[in-house]
């Protein structure tokens, strides 16, 4: 079985599973526009998907996190728990009329966008297979150096170990890059090598004592994102692999994730001894978790389910947007004025020092009132759909979010290209499966910049300087493909026809 990396999707076999979805709503009581504006928006969810290009460009990548994790996977488990796909939501006929709109227009931003990104990827094919191995390595050192530097020395904002910090993806970048390496060097048959499992198993170790499920994740996204780009054909026994890791992440980890940060303080990095002792009863931990959440249904301002259902409270933005939505409905929308702030914020720290932090998060947070008066630092997230909806009303649908949406589609598309013949398009998928979703108008801009100069810093130290770090420990690398034996004269060959001899002597 090789993994998939779609280019497109069957619109034919879309449209039966919106069919099925609409008339399962329907049996289940949901109201009737409620269920025809969900099944329009996973067919145009799909249409957008193929007109980006699928895995193999970045506005596919956007849509389909955008669309799969913000909206589809949420509608499917309520199916799935037999509730209606419209309880527990103050509005909403008028949330999926927004999700729908706001998908047709980034069906017309993807479409813009193939036109106006460059044919040929402005970052090309920059590491060539036969220094990868070295890039990796230096991908890798460079990643703990980076991470131990920043941890004993303090950063505050403007400083260049803050700067360093926030354009970081050395070891996402190991991970996909030796993968890639590997994969192409023995001819498809294997994955995984020593840098690889190095700077997962960091990456992973880092997320466990921080709690934190993004950390935990990211590993696994890099391998799979990375071997799918190459249709890495895997055996059973590993899918039988990677199925128990994703069970046991999601069964144990993500309960353990989200119970561990009770204990830790705020300003803590790292508590060994407590995410030792955690780890070391989980299903005790797993039962202490769901207890609390079960005893907390009560006080929760925003839930899509009747009762907590663990990580896919957090795959579906469907409730906490319906709030956004349901509060600008009722006031109006706030105005354009945050989007020209996101424009201002581009400029660095060292240029505007006194620069204000931007945290719409919470102050949309606190507009519907999830956050208490004194909490003036918990992130909430929203769409960008939302969030458009929320600064402009329908203009901030139909004018902003698509403006938004083309600018961040073009830039990407026309630094990576093909995602199947360069490795930074994968670091955009991995930046994009958390930023799509939950990213709102003012991230969109600030991924236009900052995200963008990340993926050209990555590109460019990637390229030349990584895999000179990486000769200093493993060597020069040498040519990449073995090679083969002298040519000989094969037995039995026509040999090509003799000149013509002149017959003047």
């Amino acid at each position: 079985m090789r993994l998939p990396f779609p280019e497109h999707v069957s619109i034919a076999t879309v449209c039966y599973f919106a069919g099925t979805i609409c008339v399962i709503q329907l049996l289940q009581g949901t109201n009737p526009t409620f269920s025809l504006l969900s099944a329009g928006y996973i067919v145009v969810a799909a249409m957008a998907f193929n007109v980006g290009g699928g895995f193999t460009r970045t506005t596919g990548v956007f849509v389909f996190f955008n669309s799969v994790l913000g909206v589809i996977i949420g509608l499917c488990m309520k199916v799935y728990l037999g509730e209606p796909a419209d309880s527990n939501l103050q509005n909403p006929v008028l949330t999926m009329g927004i999700y729908l709109a706001g998908m047709c227009m980034m069906l017309v931003a993807a479409f813009l966008s193939r036109r106006l990104a460059t044919k040929n990827a402005l970052l090309g094919k920059m590491v060539t297979d036969a220094n990868m191995q070295t890039a990796t390595v230096g991908c890798m050192v460079t990643g703990f150096v980076v991470f131990i530097v920043s941890f004993f020395v303090p950063g505050g904002n403007g400083t260049v170990l803050s700067a360093l910090s926030q354009i970081n993806r050395f070891l996402p970048l190991a991970v996909m890059l030796g993968v890639l390496n590997t994969n192409r060097r023995s001819g498809g048959t294997r994955s995984v090598n020593l840098p690889v499992l190095v700077s997962a198993g960091f990456m992973f170790t880092i997320g466990l004592l921080n709690f934190s499920k993004e950390g935990m994740f990211t590993p696994f996204v890099c391998w799979l994102l990375a071997a799918s780009s190459q249709r890495y054909k895997i055996s059973r026994f590993q899918l039988c692999g990677v199925f128990f890791v994703a069970f046991f992440v999601f069964y144990y980890l993500v309960p353990y994730s989200q119970y561990g940060r009770t204990y830790k303080e705020e300003g803590e990095a790292f508590n060994v001894d407590t995410s030792l002792s955690l780890l070391s009863k989980l299903d005790y931990v797993r039962e202490q978790y769901y207890e609390s959440s079960t005893e907390a249904i009560e006080d929760r301002v925003q839930g899509y389910f009747n009762k907590p259902q663990g990580f896919f409270d957090r795959l579906e933005m469907i409730s906490i947007d319906d709030a956004l939505d349901n509060h600008t409905q009722q006031f109006g929308p706030l105005g354009f004025y945050p989007v020209l702030q996101s424009f201002q914020n581009v400029v660095p720290h060292f240029i505007w020092p006194d620069k204000p932090n931007l945290t719409s998060g919470n102050n949309f947070a606190h507009e519907i009132g999830l956050l208490s008066e004194s909490d003036l630092s918990t992130g909430v997230s929203f769409s960008s759909t939302a969030t458009a909806f929320h600064l402009g009303g329908w203009y901030g649908i139909f004018l902003l979010a698509p403006a938004i949406w083309l600018l961040l589609f073009t830039i990407f598309d026309s630094l990576c290209g093909d995602i199947r013949k360069t490795p930074w398009g994968l670091l955009v998928m991995v930046l994009f499966a958390h930023a799509a979703p939950e990213g709102d108008i003012n991230s969109m801009i600030y991924l236009c910049f900052f995200g963008a100069f990340a993926i050209v810093f990555a590109a460019v130290m990637g390229a030349y300087v990584m895999p000179v770090i990486g000769t200093f420990f493993i060597g020069p690398e040498g040519i990449s493909l073995r090679r083969g034996a002298p040519v000989r004269a094969i037995p039995g060959r026509l040999l090509p026809p003799a000149s013509p001899v002149s017959s003047e002597t």
